[in-house]
């Protein structure tokens, strides 16, 4: 019974995780669906002045980049995983972090004032293109790395069925021939490839890539630990956000 119910458990994590990942694209993209205007990065607009709601705003970025790298550090999850089973750690860490996102969503506070707004039709649509691509990257790169378990099914799935995982495997499928950090990049594309800029976005987009940076630099060194040389070799042979077709010399 209870490998069912941890497996029921990641399934409504994952469940979480990708309603939230899709409104997460609504929020980002200041969408409207229908004839609803869901609450984004710009509508409706705050009450608050500038001041105010910019702190509240960096305060929610702040959440989120600390649930997001604190849970993610081996010494934390050694830690996490003597209070919360193993085979649901995993899931736990995408609930609280789909939680924070909400939270970020709920109490964000629009900022006018327009940084740019780009008129010509061609170039709106092809920011709006690379926008969706952003989306798309980040997506894609879960599916090559493991999406199910990234995100914990796989975790369970095995605890139920009584299988054990697989030893991690360096591997470099598709953008991990020439980009170290796929799904980083995405998220990159996404948060800046908009035709109209506002303040608000603007503060969102470089918070969250100012987390992202010092994501990858934990993340790289949590990396180095666990595949050693093999890591730093082919870190050395790729690009960081951006593709390196050549291998450095």
């Amino acid at each position: 019974m209870s490998r069912a119910l941890n497996l029921l458990f990641a399934i409504f994590c994952y469940a979480i995780f990708f309603a939230t990942f899709l409104y997460l694209v609504v929020f980002v993209g200041d969408f409207t669906v229908g004839s609803i205007t869901p609450k984004t990065v710009d509508n409706p607009a705050s009450t608050l002045t500038v001041g105010a709601a910019a702190l509240i705003d960096v305060a929610l970025i702040g959440l989120f980049g600390l649930q997001h790298s604190v849970m993610a550090r081996q010494g934390f999850k050694r830690a996490w995983t003597k209070i919360v089973p193993p085979q649901v750690e995993r899931s736990m860490y995408v609930l609280l972090a789909s939680l924070a996102l909400i939270v970020l969503f709920r109490f964000w506070q629009p900022i006018d004032g327009i940084v740019w707004s780009v008129r010509n039709p061609l170039l709106h649509d092809l920011l709006l293109l690379l926008f969706l691509a952003g989306f798309g990257i980040v997506l894609v790169s879960t599916f090559l790395i493991n999406h199910f378990e990234l995100f914990g099914l796989q975790q369970a799935w095995f605890h139920a069925r009584g299988r054990q995982a697989a030893a991690p495997e360096l591997r470099q499928p598709l953008f991990y021939k020439w980009v170290a950090h796929p799904l980083y990049a995405g998220f990159f594309l996404a948060f800046w490839a908009t035709p109209e800029m506002t303040a608000g976005h603007l503060l969102l987009a470089a918070g969250m890539s100012l987390y992202m940076l010092i994501a990858i630099r934990y993340e790289e060194r949590d990396l180095t630990v666990l595949f050693g040389k093999s890591y730093t070799n082919y870190r050395a042979s790729v690009g960081g956000l951006l593709p390196r077709f050549r291998s450095r010399a």
